[in-house]
C-alpha cells in the first residue's frame, strides 16, 4: 500500500468507487421508498426500506410512518421509536410517535390504553417542545388536550392554551379549533359561525368545506351538508377526501347507507396520498356500515 511514505493511489481507487456505488445505490433506494410513501404504496415502501441499511433516523421514521399509514401501529411505534432514539430533537418525530401511540390506545383494552394515551400526551408535548411552531404538532396536541380526560393530562383549559399559540400563526387554523372548542361546549351557533369563517378564510381549500359539511350533518341539516359535499366534490372530482368524508357522514347519520358503500368502493379505486385517511380507518369506517 506504501511505497517510500507514500500513498499507492491504484488500490485506493477501487474502494472508493465501490463505496460511492454502495451509497449511491442505497440512497436511491432510499428516493424510491419516499415516492412509494407519497403514493401510498405503503406496503413497498416498508420492503424496500426493511432491506435498507444503514438505518439511520430518517429511515427508522420513514417505517414507521408507512406501517402507521398500513394500519399497522405496533410496528409503527417500534420504528419510529428507533428514530426518536437516534435524533431526539426531531419534532415531527415525535408528532408521529404520538399519533401511533394514540391509534393503538384507540385499539387497547382500557388498562392496556391508559399508558399508551399517556405516552400519546408526551410525544406530542415534546413535539411542540422542540418546535413551538410546528402546526401539525400543536394540532395534535390540542385535540390530544380537547378530548383527553383529565386523568390522563388533558382538559379544555390546556387546549384554549394551545388555540392561542395555533392563533398567532394562522388565522384559517384559528377558526377551526374556536369551532371545535365552540362544538365542546355544545355552542353550535358559534360553532357553525367559525367553521364558515376557516372556509371562507380558505376558499379554495375543500378541507374546509368538508370540516363545514360534517358539522352541519351532525345537526341534522342533511340537505345544507349534502349541498357543500355536492360542490367539494365538483371543486375536487378526485379527492380522497371527499369520498371518504361523505361516506363518513352518510354511515353516522345512519341514511343512504346503500351509497355510502359505493362512495367506499369508489375510494379504493381513486389516487391516495399520506394526507388522505390511512387504511385502517378505511377499515373500521367499513366495519360502522356492517
Amino acid at each position: 500500500m506504501r511505497h517510500n511514505g507514500r500513498v499507492d493511489l491504484r488500490s485506493v481507487v477501487p474502494l472508493l468507487l465501490m463505496l460511492t456505488w454502495t451509497l449511491s445505490g442505497a440512497n436511491t433506494d432510499f428516493q424510491r421508498a419516499e415516492v412509494e410513501y407519497q403514493d401510498a404504496e405503503y406496503t413497498a415502501a416498508i420492503q424496500t426500506l426493511l432491506l435498507y441499511a444503514p438505518k439511520t433516523a430518517a429511515v427508522n421514521a420513514l417505517i414507521g410512518k408507512s406501517y402507521y399509514m398500513d394500519g399497522q401501529y405496533k410496528s409503527s411505534t417500534t420504528y419510529l421509536e428507533k428514530a426518536v432514539a437516534a435524533d431526539g430533537s426531531n419534532s415531527s418525530y415525535y408528532d408521529w410517535l404520538g399519533k401511533a401511540y394514540g391509534r393503538r390506545a384507540e385499539q387497547s383494552s382500557f388498562l392496556t390504553a391508559l399508558p399508551l394515551a399517556i405516552k400519546t400526551r408526551e410525544s406530542f408535548e415534546k413535539a411542540v417542545a422542540l418546535d413551538p411552531v410546528n402546526l401539525e404538532a400543536l394540532g395534535d396536541l390540542f385535540e390530544f388536550y380537547l378530548q383527553a380526560p383529565g386523568v390522563i393530562g388533558g382538559g379544555i383549559e390546556k387546549a384554549e392554551a394551545i388555540a392561542v399559540r395555533i392563533g398567532k400563526l394562522s388565522e384559517t387554523e384559528l377558526h377551526y379549533i374556536q369551532a371545535r372548542l365552540a362544538e365542546k361546549r355544545k355552542d353550535s351557533r358559534e360553532a357553525e359561525m367559525q367553521y364558515r369563517k376557516a372556509m371562507e378564510a380558505a376558499p379554495h381549500d375543500v378541507g374546509r368545506m368538508i370540516d363545514l359539511a360534517v358539522f352541519l350533518s351532525k345537526q341534522g341539516r342533511y340537505q345544507e351538508s349534502d349541498h357543500l359535499f355536492a360542490a367539494a366534490s365538483e371543486a375536487e372530482p378526485q379527492s380522497s377526501k371527499v369520498v371518504f368524508a361523505r361516506a363518513a357522514t352518510f354511515i353516522h347519520s345512519r341514511r343512504n347507507l346503500p351509497q355510502a358503500q359505493k362512495l367506499l368502493q369508489e375510494y379504493a379505486g381513486l389516487p391516495h396520498t399520506p394526507d388522505d385517511p390511512s387504511r385502517w380507518e378505511v377499515a373500521r369506517l367499513a366495519q360502522e356500515l356492517r
